[in-house]
C-alpha cells in the first residue's frame, strides 16, 4: 500500500490533469460557460498569472546562465523552434489534418517550452537551474519565432497573422513575465526569506491555472475530438515522444565534444519535449479565434504532464540506483 501511495504523489500532477480532461468531455455543458460568462475568455488571463508566478522566480542570472552553456541551450532553441513545428506540420499532413485542427497541431510544435518543464527537470533529477534557463531563452524568442513558424508552416491550413500573433505573444506571456521579475527585483528579500513558501504557491498556482485550461478548452471541443480524438491522441504522443527522443541523443552527440553529461541531455529532452501547452491554447483562441485549433495543445499538454511525471519518476529512480545517494 505504501508502494501504491508512493507512486500516486509521484504522478499526481499527471493524474490530476488526466482527471480535468476526464470531467471535461463527460459533462461538457458544465465547464463552458458561468453566469453568463465563457470559461474560454479566461483562459488568456490564467496563463498570464501563470508567466506572472515564473517571472517572481527569475533572476539576472538565469538569463546570464546561458554564455556559460551555450551548447545545451543552442540545442534547445533549434529542436524547439525548428524541429518540432516540422513535425507538428507533417503530423498533421499524415493524420489528414485540414483547417484549423491542422494549424493547431503545427502550433503546438512553434510555442516554447512550457513552465511544467521546470518542476519535471527537479523530479527527473536533471539540471534545474538549465532547464529555467532554457524556458525563458525560447520565451523570450518566442514573440518573433512562433508567429514566422506559423506562417511558414501553418499558412497554407488557415490564415495566419503574424502581427497579431506577435503582439498576443507579448501581452499573453512577454509582459506578465517581465513585471513577475520586476516584482521580485523589488522585493527581493521578502522573496528570498520565504523561497519555499513562495516556491509552493507558484507551483500551486500553475497547477491550478492548467487544470483551468484543460477544462475550459476541452468541453467547447468535444464534438471535435470525438470524432477525431485518436488521431489527435496519436499525434501528440508522437509529437512528445519525437522531443524526448531528439533532445536527449541531440544532446548526449554534442556532449562528446562540448562537455555535456547525463544531467543536460536528461534537462534539453524534457525542455523540447514539454511545450507550452498553455500559450498555444490561448494563441488559438486569441489569435485564430477557435476552440478547435486549441485541441491538439490541449491533449497535448495532457499527455505531455502525464508522460513527463512518468519519465521524470523513471529517471529519478535510475539516477538513485546508480548514484546510490537516494
Amino acid at each position: 500500500m505504501r508502494a501504491i501511495l508512493g507512486i500516486l504523489r509521484r504522478q499526481a500532477f499527471g493524474l490530476a490533469i488526466l482527471a480535468c480532461a476526464a470531467i471535461a468531455f463527460s459533462f461538457p455543458a458544465a465547464f463552458t460557460e458561468w453566469g453568463g460568462v465563457k470559461l474560454t475568455s479566461l483562459v488568456v488571463p490564467a496563463i498570464q498569472l501563470i508567466m506572472f508566478g515564473m517571472g517572481t522566480t527569475l533572476s539576472l542570472g538565469d538569463f546570464l546562465r546561458v554564455v556559460k552553456r551555450p551548447w545545451a541551450v543552442a540545442i534547445g532553441v533549434f529542436l524547439q523552434f525548428l524541429v518540432m513545428p516540422l513535425v507538428g506540420f507533417l503530423l498533421a499532413k499524415s493524420l489528414g489534418f485540414s483547417g484549423e485542427l491542422a494549424a493547431g497541431c503545427v502550433l503546438v510544435g512553434s510555442v516554447a517550452g512550457g513552465t511544467a518543464s521546470n518542476v519535471i527537470a527537479f523530479l527527473a533529477k536533471a539540471d534545474v537551474a538549465l532547464s529555467v534557463t532554457m524556458t525563458c531563452c525560447s520565451t523570450l524568442l518566442s514573440p518573433f519565432v512562433t508567429p514566422l513558424a506559423m506562417k511558414v508552416l501553418a499558412g497554407c491550413f488557415v490564415e495566419i497573422d503574424a502581427t497579431k500573433m506577435m503582439f498576443e505573444i507579448l501581452k499573453v506571456v512577454i509582459v506578465p513575465m517581465l513585471a513577475g521579475g520586476i516584482v521580485h527585483r523589488l522585493l527581493r528579500r521578502q522573496f528570498d526569506e520565504h523561497k519555499a513558501i513562495c516556491d509552493k504557491v507558484l507551483s500551486v498556482l500553475s497547477m491550478a491555472g492548467i487544470c483551468y485550461t484543460i477544462l475550459a478548452l476541452t468541453a467547447p471541443s468535444r464534438d471535435t475530438f470525438a470524432s477525431a480524438g485518436l488521431a489527435i491522441i496519436v499525434a501528440a504522443i508522437v509529437h512528445n515522444t519525437v522531443g524526448y527522443a531528439s533532445g536527449y541523443w541531440l544532446t548526449r552527440l554534442v556532449g562528446r565534444f562540448a562537455h555535456l553529461g547525463e544531467a543536460e541531455a536528461r534537462t534539453v529532452a524534457i525542455e523540447v519535449g514539454m511545450q507550452n501547452g498553455g500559450m498555444a491554447g490561448a494563441l488559438a483562441v486569441g489569435v485564430l479565434g477557435s476552440a478547435v485549433a486549441a485541441l491538439p495543445a490541449n491533449v497535448f499538454s495532457i499527455w505531455m504532464n502525464f508522460s513527463g511525471s512518468v519519465l521524470a519518476s523513471y529517471w529519478s529512480r535510475k539516477f538513485c540506483s546508480l548514484s546510490k545517494t537516494c
